[in-house]
């Protein structure tokens, strides 16, 4: 008779967080709507981050100290006196810097368990599909329509969810894409082509160096945008999708405008003529 081989114990799991982060996360752990789920659905959560600039800087900031596991930021741009008015991620000391590598410190210092990936160059039709469709959650913190509308498409054909904001002199606009979805009624979810179905006539829209902008409006915008990203990963209450956030704040008002599916548009309508990236290159 032959000895059968005593089966060997499993490996002890690794605890989902160590006692340091259960300490930096405690606000988190006792919301019912986060807890323990949602944060490690948070820390296995990939986000690309288009722009580190007035919305990009105070998105970071909160997705890295919510706990974010990996964050990946494009930007081609270097620190200017000029940006800290509002791009709050970045300081004095980093005039100069570029601008991944300063959001990178600041994140390092603020959160050390957060993986950061900081690409220095420009998003473009070569290279978007391959940054988006390694992420979770897409934000676009972008600074003209050419980018916006080329990141909103390359989202839409990688079926990854986009956080979608823009920046006026005292407003803000925020909203979230997900036309890979359908709504309840079973129609597709909007894209921002069916919201925007056009870019303005160039120099329509005055830049922010032209126009100016007041800093704090920026602070308020990027914190939404973090905050619709947060959801989008842990998935509670009602988020902006096919709902447009406006934020006035001359006026201190908030109201949504809601939208829906435009057959008619080219990338997800009965008759799409958008398959690729190949109308974005230059």
């Amino acid at each position: 008779m032959t000895d059968t081989p005593a089966a060997s114990a499993p490996p002890p799991r690794a605890p989902l967080f160590s006692p340091e982060e259960v300490e930096r996360y405690a606000r988190h752990l006792v919301l019912a709507e986060i807890g323990g789920p949602g944060q490690q659905k948070l820390k296995k959560a990939r986000m690309l981050v288009v722009g580190a600039g007035g919305l990009g800087a105070p998105a970071l900031m909160y997705l890295a100290a919510a706990g974010v596991g990996h964050l990946t930021v494009i930007d081609d741009d270097e620190v200017s006196l000029s940006n800290l008015q509002r791009q709050i991620i970045h300081t004095t000391a980093a005039i100069g810097r570029r601008k991944t590598e300063s959001a990178g410190a600041f994140i390092a210092a603020l959160n050390p368990h957060v993986a950061f990936e900081g690409i220095n160059a420009r998003l473009t039709a070569e290279n978007a599909l391959a940054l988006v469709g390694g992420a979770d959650v897409v934000i676009d913190g972008s600074d003209n329509f050419s980018t916006r509308y080329l990141v909103s498409d390359a989202c839409a054909l990688a079926g990854v969810p986009l956080v979608s904001a823009a920046l006026g002199r005292f407003d803000a606009t925020v909203t979230t894409l997900r036309p890979h979805e359908k709504a309840a009624d079973g129609t597709p979810n909007p894209t921002y082509r069916c919201l925007f179905p056009q870019p303005p006539p160039a120099g329509l829209v005055p830049s922010c160096a032209e126009a100016g902008i007041l800093g704090a409006v920026a602070g308020v915008a990027g914190t939404l945008v973090a905050l619709e990203a947060v959801r989008a990963v842990v998935g509670f209450g009602e988020g902006l999708v096919g709902r447009l956030l406006m934020i006035d704040t001359l006026t201190m008002r908030f109201e949504t405008l809601s939208y829906g599916w435009d057959p008619d548009n080219p990338l997800t309508g009965e008759n799409p003529t958008i398959k690729d990236l190949s109308g974005h290159r230059r």
